[in-house]
């Protein structure tokens, strides 16, 4: 008998029952996994919740396992050193100092505890977790710090004592004089961002080759003046050739009046090449006339009211101007006696140089390829006098060798003269005793193997006595 078979589809089993069951598996394991996982991180994260992830390493030294704190502390006592440092700004004779502590010199401790607590917590889950276990060791950089403000602030200060505008010359010449001049000069100015950048360089130096003391050379650029001394004439004259000074503190105002009108009197003057200049010629009449007042002069061996006291003052000056110069000097005479006023300065006795017109002259001869103009400057407040020669340096130069006083002898008795115009039983000392000496020195003026001049300059100063005027009644 045939019988059917019906199928039912209960009665064997699916062939993807197995199957079925390993994704059941794996699932499972995986949320298993996923939970170890974040149980994991949980533990590791609570371990680390106020210390520094282990991966996290600053300037080569590694903080890991450290709080924010320790972190903090660390470079705080890095710092400690730095604040003893003195930095010392210098250029010629100018110096300026800043001390670390004024800079607060030293590393960011709070920002570098920040920055190695903040690794790994950024609050991107995949960033943090690639952070902490994928990417290695951290390394950090400490930031090491300063006011630079204060810096910049020192080196403005320094640079409002250091800086030297340009000075554009000046040349006007009328009616045969130099009216208005002004030779040129260069200016200076600070460089100061380069001096920044040194200051920078240094201070980075520091916590690899610690110092207490660290001098900075502050860096100066040369200005060029447009209008140079020697554009704007046409006389040759280029620069500043010599130079003469003197003191006359303690003259009454009679003579410093009369030195302010004698200098007056040459400034400006030009002195063609191949010329001599005649001192009395120049200055012209000495008289109440041309403006002089009176002041003590010595006058047949007496010290008396006269015009023009003083004017020796003005050639002495130049004397000493044209020395310097390497100028030929054609005729000089000394004083007869020492003039307290010609050995102030550091000058010593012999450097002088008389006049009286019209026979006692001082005479300078121009031996140099350019005209030689006179400038002269007359402080009336610190009394002081200046002679200044502009012309063309041609390669020689000057020396006064062998200077010595000798033979002194000692001042006569003071002399008291009566002197109707003071008040009876005022006495005014108007001279000062002077010992009496020889002086000598050599004047040698070379350029190259040429010797120029080779002369030698005599004085013979007879002793001279204190002078009083003593106040009498009018007769």
């Amino acid at each position: 008998m045939y019988h059917s078979m019906t199928h039912d589809p209960q009665a064997r089993p699916s062939p993807h029952a197995p199957l079925s069951g390993l994704f059941r598996g794996v699932a499972i394991g995986l949320v298993l996994l996923f939970i170890s996982i974040g149980v994991g991180l949980s533990v590791y994260d609570a371990y680390y919740e106020e210390k520094i992830y282990p991966n996290v390493v600053i300037d080569g030294i590694n903080f890991g396992g450290k709080t924010r704190e320790e972190v903090k502390s660390y470079w705080q006592n890095q710092n400690i050193p730095f604040a003893k440092a003195v930095f010392e700004f210098k250029f010629e004779g100018e110096i300026a100092t800043i001390s670390g502590s004024a800079l607060d010199l030293g590393y960011d401790a709070t920002l570098s505890a920040t920055q190695a607590y903040e690794t790994g917590r950024s609050g991107n889950w995949l960033r943090d977790f690639t952070t902490k276990f994928l990417r290695g060791t951290i390394h950090l950089t400490p930031y090491f710090r300063w006011k630079s403000g204060l810096v910049e602030e020192t080196l403005t200060q320094a640079a409002g004592r250091i800086d030297v505008p340009v000075q554009e010359a000046l040349f006007k010449f009328d009616n045969g004089k130099v009216t208005t001049f002004r030779a040129s000069k260069n200016g200076r100015a600070v460089q100061k961002e380069e001096a920044l950048a040194r200051f920078e360089s240094a201070v980075k130096a520091l916590p690899h080759a610690p110092q207490m003391h660290v001098v900075i050379n502050i860096p100066v650029y040369t200005i060029q003046p447009t209008a140079t001394t020697e554009k704007v004439n046409s006389f040759g004259i280029k620069e500043l050739i010599g130079r003469g000074y003197s003191e006359f503190t303690g003259s009454i105002p009679g003579r410093i009046h009369n030195v302010a009108l004698a200098a007056s009197r040459l400034n400006g003057i030009l002195i063609p090449p191949g010329e001599t200049f005649s001192f009395v010629d120049a200055i012209g009449d000495i008289s109440a006339a041309t403006g002089y007042q009176s002041a003590y002069i010595i006058k047949e061996g007496r010290t008396v009211l006269g015009d023009g006291g003083g004017v020796c003052q003005v050639s002495t000056t130049l004397f000493r101007s044209a020395l310097a110069a390497g100028l030929p000097i054609v005729e000089r005479h000394a004083h007869a006696y020492r003039v307290h006023y010609y050995e102030e300065a550091g000058y010593k006795a012999g450097i002088d140089a008389t006049v009286f017109s019209p026979t006692v002259d001082l005479k300078i001869k121009n031996d140099t390829p350019a005209h030689i103009l006179i400038q002269t400057k007359t402080d009336t407040k610190n009394l002081t006098l200046t002679f200044e020669l502009y012309g063309t340096h041609d390669g020689r130069s000057s020396e006064i060798l062998n200077h010595i006083v000798y033979g002194e002898s000692s001042p006569p008795p003071p002399l008291y003269q009566d002197d109707p115009t003071l008040a009876p039983g005022v006495i005014r000392q108007v001279d000062w005793a002077a010992w009496g000496a020889k002086a000598s020195f050599t004047y040698r003026v070379t350029r190259g193997n040429e010797v120029l001049q080779n002369t030698t300059f005599n004085s013979n100063y007879r002793p001279w006595q204190a002078v009083y005027l003593r106040g009498v009644a009018a007769q």
